[in-house]
């Protein structure tokens, strides 16, 4: 009994994390919470396998791991952005690389800092606020990365109904290499498909663009690639994925008998889960395709994404900033009190 007892402590909240993960992504797959589920399963396995069949001496190699990765991760980040601003030049995007980094750093040693500086003690609690809300962010930022992967690599064999291709800024009057990219892999989507599903191209005009994304899109697949004018639809009043996908859905709607149809959603791979949430939220059925990103740019988007994915999702920073308050509240009563 004893024995059982001591099994089920080990894998009872695998199994429970598991069986979570499966439930909540058989019945919605395009929601955030599936990577929190996902990535505290696998924590919790890997955690359960090392107690159960590990040596001893895994323990070393495994805490040295778990050391040397932000100092690894740190470093990538700053090559990344040297990498990056070499070939896009400098900006805030482009930085955000770098941003991080510096974060990371001033995360790691800031209780240190206080330490030998003698720092009061409304500071260290002002510390605490930022030492859960980072465990939070980067938690998350890592549940993120591990379910967009896991997210775009499924397989996908479905008839679709239309293909949406999401704008990516343009040179000029023609698609920008990115875009290209979306492009491309939306005709072979298309092709694949029999040339029976309706292509949209979804995108506005910028205020320093001559034409709109739509319109650009639209004469490389009629005038470049020869797809016929009346297998592309133009959605050419968005400046947002969200706008992208409510005013594709009305085309969408008025050119359907019923509202059962499906959709791909094509955009570039980093952007593929995030696309694919916001149709649930406007009541698509569609599919996240993914194009290829440039290994050097993929850091540089997956930050911003995950920063527009945080802001949507901004409840457990709510949430933590919440408790603080309460705890900081409970302390001043109790020296009211005293």
């Amino acid at each position: 009994m004893e024995i059982l007892f001591g099994q089920m402590l080990i894998y009872g909240p695998v199994i429970f994390f598991g069986l979570l993960f499966l439930f909540s992504y058989i019945r919605e797959p395009r929601q955030f919470r599936n990577a929190i589920y996902l990535t505290v399963f696998l924590i919790l396995l890997a955690t359960s396998l090392l107690f159960r069949f590990g040596q001893q001496w895994m323990v070393l190699p495994v805490l040295l791991a778990i050391a040397i990765c932000p100092i690894v991760v740190v470093i990538f980040l700053i090559w990344n952005t040297v990498l990056v601003v070499g070939h896009e030049g400098f900006s805030l995007a482009t930085a955000l690389p770098a941003i991080l980094a510096c974060a990371m750093v001033l995360y790691i040693l800031m209780f240190p800092l206080l330490s030998v500086f003698h720092a009061p003690s409304w500071l260290t609690s002002i510390a605490s606020l930022i030492l859960f809300e980072g465990l939070w962010f980067f938690f998350s930022f890592v549940a993120l990365l591990v379910y967009s992967w896991f997210y775009r690599m499924l397989p996908r064999k479905r008839h679709y109904d239309y293909i949406i291709i999401h704008g990516a800024g343009l040179s000029g009057v023609r698609p920008t290499p990115l875009l290209q990219g979306r492009l491309d892999k939306a005709l072979r989507l298309w092709n694949q498909q029999k040339r029976k599903p309706l292509l949209i191209v979804s995108g506005g005009q910028g205020a320093d663009e001559e034409i709109s994304e739509a319109e650009a899109m639209r004469r490389y697949l009629v005038d470049e690639q020869h797809v016929p004018q009346d297998s592309v639809l133009s959605e050419d009043k968005s400046t947002t994925t969200l706008e992208n996908l409510r005013f594709s859905k009305n085309i969408m709607d008025a050119h359907s008998d019923s509202s059962r149809y499906r959709c791909a959603l094509v955009t570039s791979d980093y952007h593929v889960f995030r696309a694919a949430e916001y149709a649930h939220q406007v009541g698509v059925a569609a599919d996240g395709i993914g194009s290829h990103t440039r290994g050097y740019y993929w850091p540089t988007a997956f930050i911003r994404e995950f920063i527009a994915i945080s802001v949507a999702h901004r409840w457990p920073y709510i949430v933590i900033a919440g408790f603080w308050l309460l705890s900081v509240g409970i302390e001043l009563v109790r020296y009211f009190l005293h």
